[in-house]
């Protein structure tokens, strides 16, 4: 890294972005550890595929409640008060989950997975607003980056529950003392985070230059004590943006294709192949593994074919995949859909994010809507989805997920660039960040992507 050596503004938001990709893989590390070790946990309570199902019901029911509202708090918190205070909720409730698990408190797992999931919600999109802030600060597309950070963090959290499966680490010592060491990295992570400004009565702000930055080139930040009165009013306009639910429409067919992965792609290889749960997990971290990969390439074949094509793509590799999984006669021919699903899932939700965040000022209402969009599938689908896995299996229940990505195909031209997205970007001119302080970045122009 060359941080050091940039100026000011530069290497704040080069920090900025560093911070930001490790609050992605530690909110990625923490959801894996628990779903790495779901055959565990449907062992030790003794559940069916319908009541496994259920119990998942009870995270999605908490981050769909707090994800509408999400926009407005980061706005009245700032982005990184967010992240610490809904990181600490999503720790508690992972911690209470586990130990109820251990003791088969049935109700007690439900509870704690109802506060997980609100704390997973907001954590999540405060992290992709500060995200979308300094993508838009970078002026080029980075959230796939970010977004590459969460499958790294997911990849290590799988890898790690692997082993915990292998050699018999009870669940609750595996995840309280994972989600605690993250909780620790987490605090440390947001204090580099981009300054929120201080309270001035507007409803936005500038990145201050409290660590040197320069007001002609901020992009608005929203931060703590921003008008709620007129946030409200700017939250419930988004949801009559046509372009803003097209996008939510994207982002929710990829967020059902990788939310089922994470959820049931461990228990659809120890079930449909009749292997142990050492094996399941491998499954998953495969999936992982092919997604983080297509991220990294992400941003490079952005730059180069633009975010339709791009989405087109990745939805045809992911029906592939989906097709092969589903339908494949051995493990090995299922794992290789599998890393053909898990590539087709990579770039729909950051994209979308990027998508919705064109708008400097109206990214935290857009992110927000469209985040709440897509994790309406992202926790709702795969739930019901154990539900189907009741009556014909895991592997063919997975195979309606075609089905929305099919649809999710059908309206990826909302994802164009606005017209006034690359302006915004290039208003920034000259050299914000070199590409070599980014995480995963190679040498190229800085650009704006083209649109299609």
């Amino acid at each position: 890294m060359t941080a050091p050596s940039l100026p000011a503004p530069a290497r704040a938001v080069a920090l900025a972005a560093w911070a930001v990709f490790a609050v992605f893989f530690l909110n990625g590390f923490n959801f894996a550890t628990w779903a790495s070790r779901l055959p565990a946990v449907r062992d030790e309570l003794g559940f069916a595929e319908s009541q496994m199902g259920l119990l998942l019901l009870f995270m999605a029911v908490g981050s769909l409640l707090a994800l509408p509202l999400s926009g407005l708090v980061v706005q009245r918190l700032g982005a990184a008060r967010a992240v610490v205070i809904f990181a600490t909720i999503n720790t508690a409730g992972l911690v209470t989950t586990a130990f109820a698990v251990s003791e088969g408190a049935d109700w007690v797992v439900r509870v704690g997975l109802f506060v997980t999931g609100v704390g997973t919600g907001v954590w999540d999109a405060a992290m992709n607003l500060e995200g979308a802030a300094v993508e838009q600060r970078l002026g080029r597309a980075i959230m796939p980056r970010f977004h590459a950070g969460f499958s790294f963090g997911t990849m290590a959290g799988a890898g790690l529950g692997a082993v915990a499966a292998a050699t018999h680490v009870p669940v609750q010592w595996h995840l309280a003392v994972a989600v605690a060491v993250s909780l620790a990295a987490v605090l440390w992570c947001v204090r580099l985070f981009l300054p929120a400004g201080k309270p001035d009565g507007g409803g936005s702000r500038l990145a201050d230059d409290s660590r040197g930055a320069d007001p002609a080139t901020a992009v608005p930040v929203h931060g703590p004590g921003d008008d709620r009165s007129r946030g409200a009013r700017s939250a419930l306009s988004a949801w009559t943006e046509p372009r803003t639910l097209l996008i939510g429409l994207v982002v929710l067919a990829a967020a059902l294709t990788e939310g089922a992965a994470n959820d049931w792609v461990s228990l659809a290889v120890v079930d449909g192949f009749g292997t142990d749960n050492a094996m399941g997990a491998v499954g998953l971290a495969v999936f992982l593994t092919a997604m983080t990969g297509m991220r990294l390439l992400g941003t490079g074949l952005l730059d180069r074919y633009g975010r339709v094509a791009v989405l087109r793509g990745s939805a045809g590799l992911a029906l592939a995949g989906l097709l092969l999984f589903g339908l494949a006669p051995s493990l090995w021919l299922a794992l290789v859909g599998v890393v053909l699903w898990g590539m087709g899932a990579a770039l729909g939700f950051p994209v979308g994010m990027s998508a919705a965040s064109d708008d400097p000022q109206r990214a935290a209402v857009r992110v927000s809507v469209v985040a709440t969009i897509g994790y309406s599938a992202f926790f709702m689908g795969p739930p019901l989805i154990g539900f189907l896995a009741h009556e014909v299996g895991y592997r063919s229940a997975l195979l309606v997920i075609a089905i929305p990505v099919v649809v999710g195909l059908l309206v990826v031209g909302a994802a164009r660039p606005l017209p006034t997205a690359a302006g915004s970007a290039g208003a920034a001119g000259g050299r914000s960040v070199e590409d070599g302080d980014l995480p995963g970045a190679k040498d190229r122009p800085s650009t704006v992507e083209r649109p299609n």
